[in-house]
């Protein structure tokens, strides 16, 4: 038995044979939650198992999906959609180093692009909350005009839930960020401003890592037919987000879930 003596070879066997038992248990839990979110990491998989009463140790099943190559590769960085070189005014930094210890305490706005074979490039205007982590607005079109930012955040205004405490909203300086209309919009909302000031991606890390979670877990980084499709991913793909897809600094709540309560407490905003 090619230098394997009796015993260790029927134990290498039996090893063999209860992983692939192991795995024929736990593959249609696992093939369940990827049709949900196709690239969730295992870290996030497993407690998600777990919540489904299926028992299996981390590495454990670290170990099923590399064997299985169902393991989730990391995928290219994305190309920034700011311009920041403009006349118009722009806000101090007001969120640098404040705690998060409520939803709708700070909504942290951001732009990227999805690729398309019809249109080219297409946007998709987002804002999310810094605490929960849930979209709150979003606006897909095929420019970057104060107009179309203007339409995501109208969306998360008509969507607010506590809307007795005080907000701020926070941006990088892009030039409709800086626009009268938007401006205008959100101090007429009693929504204070604040916007990124070195130009660092940690100014904004909340909004950074959402537009890396839709791209890299939602299929939102993959080239698209034309906008009509883009469309229905993004809607599928920020429904799925918001009620199904945990965050490690949310304690494993999803956005919807940390969005309803305030007890949780969260990392610091700014973290360098």
């Amino acid at each position: 038995m090619f230098g394997l003596s009796k015993q260790a070879y029927y134990k290498q066997v039996k090893c063999k044979n209860e992983n692939e038992a192991a795995w024929r248990q736990l593959k249609p839990f696992v093939l369940n939650l990827r049709r949900k979110l196709p690239r969730l990491g295992t870290r996030k998989l497993h407690y998600l198992l777990k919540e489904q009463g299926v028992a299996i140790g981390r590495d454990g099943l670290f170990e099923l999906l590399r064997k299985e190559n169902m393991l989730v590769p990391t995928r290219r960085k994305y190309v920034r959609t700011t311009n920041s070189s403009h006349w118009m005014r722009k806000y101090p930094n007001l969120v640098k180093d404040i705690e998060l210890n409520r939803p709708e305490q700070i909504w942290v706005a951001d732009i990227t692009y999805l690729d398309t074979k019809a249109e080219g490039n297409v946007y998709l205007h987002l804002i999310t909350d810094a605490y929960s982590k849930q979209i709150v607005g979003y606006e897909l079109c095929d420019n970057m005009t104060a107009e179309s930012t203007h339409k995501a955040l109208k969306m998360a205004l008509n969507e607010r839930q506590y809307k007795d405490q005080a907000l701020i909203h926070h941006s990088d300086r892009g030039l409709q960020y800086c626009s009268k209309l938007y401006t205008e919009c959100l101090m007429a909302n009693h929504i204070a401003i604040s916007m990124t000031e070195n130009g660092d991606p940690y100014e904004n890390a909340v909004a950074e890592r959402v537009n890396g979670i839709l791209k890299d877990e939602f299929g939102l980084a993959d080239q698209l037919n034309d906008i009509k499709e883009a469309m229905k991913q993004v809607e599928q793909s920020i429904f799925t987000y918001n009620h199904y897809r945990p965050h490690l600094s949310c304690s494993m709540l999803t956005p919807i879930q940390m969005h309803k309560q305030k007890k949780i407490k969260v990392k610091l905003y700014h973290q360098k």
